[in-house]
């Protein structure tokens, strides 16, 4: 018969109940990277499967959106585009909510689209949505080559001058700010939509009347005066999109200060998102 010793055992993983809400536990989840990418993959993967077409979707959405705006907001209402070709004005707008609400609508079904794995292996749950906003970068940078491509052709051919300066730098920390943003929107919605499915339909439409609310078809100086410019003007997208055109083209009244409120807004909503996600996520399994 052998005794042996509790302290002679020794465990590679210890699940614990998560007991504080600030316990966020952000090292384990760098602990899993490798299932990450492997989610990466298989968001990609799976994206093109069921498509003729595949990556080319990518091309063809923004190109197709563009000339709807060209047509609504360029010939029919008029909107100026701040001196900046429209094609490329639109396109710039277009490029950047792209990413925005892919990484806000599909991190908002985490817990529903994934209650078969979750049922099944431990694994801290953070890391879904945090593959979502990775994979999406794939497809933001796919059409931020076809805008590059474009502005190189009106460069040559319609001799518009392509910018390029120090204001590019800028570039990643706005699709990090967007990153921020979808994300910890979508942990939200997600978190939320395990008790009340019917968030699920509303989201198509909020994200499409949250575009209007953003200057993606028209630019900030437009609406200055009128009744819901501070609407427009409270919301954190509006800045990004602005400061996204200004490193791209050089133009439009933007200062670095500007950039403040978003990234304060998006830390806070980052953090909300993160708290609600990891509460959510001890109860989930009951109530899918």
């Amino acid at each position: 018969m052998n005794h042996h010793n509790d302290s002679d055992e020794h465990w590679d993983l210890i699940v614990e109940p998560k007991t504080s809400l600030f316990d966020l536990n952000l090292r384990e989840v760098w602990r899993y990277r490798d299932l990450m990418m492997l989610f990466v993959r298989r968001d990609f993967v799976a994206q093109y499967k069921q498509t003729i077409l595949g990556p080319l979707w990518h091309l063809i959405q923004p190109v197709l959106t563009t000339l709807m705006f060209l047509l609504v907001f360029g010939q029919i209402a008029n909107i100026p585009t701040d001196g900046i070709q429209p094609v490329l004005f639109y396109m710039s707008g277009i490029t950047l909510w792209n990413y925005f609400s892919a990484c806000l609508t599909s991190t908002s079904n985490t817990f529903v689209a994934n209650a078969g794995i979750f049922g099944k292996v431990y694994f801290p749950r953070l890391v879904i949505p945090l593959s979502v906003v990775m994979s999406n970068l794939v497809r933001l940078c796919i059409q931020f080559g076809l805008l590059l491509a474009v502005m190189g052709w009106y460069a040559i051919f319609e001799s518009t001058p392509f910018h390029f300066g120090f204001s590019w730098f800028l570039l990643p920390v706005l699709v990090l700010l967007m990153a921020g943003l979808g994300l910890g929107l979508g942990i939200i919605i997600s978190s939320l939509t395990t008790k009340y499915r019917d968030f699920t339909v509303l989201i198509g439409f909020a994200v499409q009347l949250l575009m209007y609310a953003t200057p993606v078809a028209y630019p900030l100086s437009f609406i200055k005066g009128k009744n819901f410019a501070p609407i427009i003007e409270w919301n954190p997208m509006s800045t990004i999109v602005e400061a996204f055109r200004f490193a791209l083209f050089g133009t439009g009244g933007f200062e670095l200060g500007s950039l403040v409120y978003p990234f304060c807004f998006m830390l806070a909503i980052l953090f909300l998102g993160i708290m609600i996600f990891t509460k959510v996520e001890r109860t989930f399994m009951d109530t899918v």
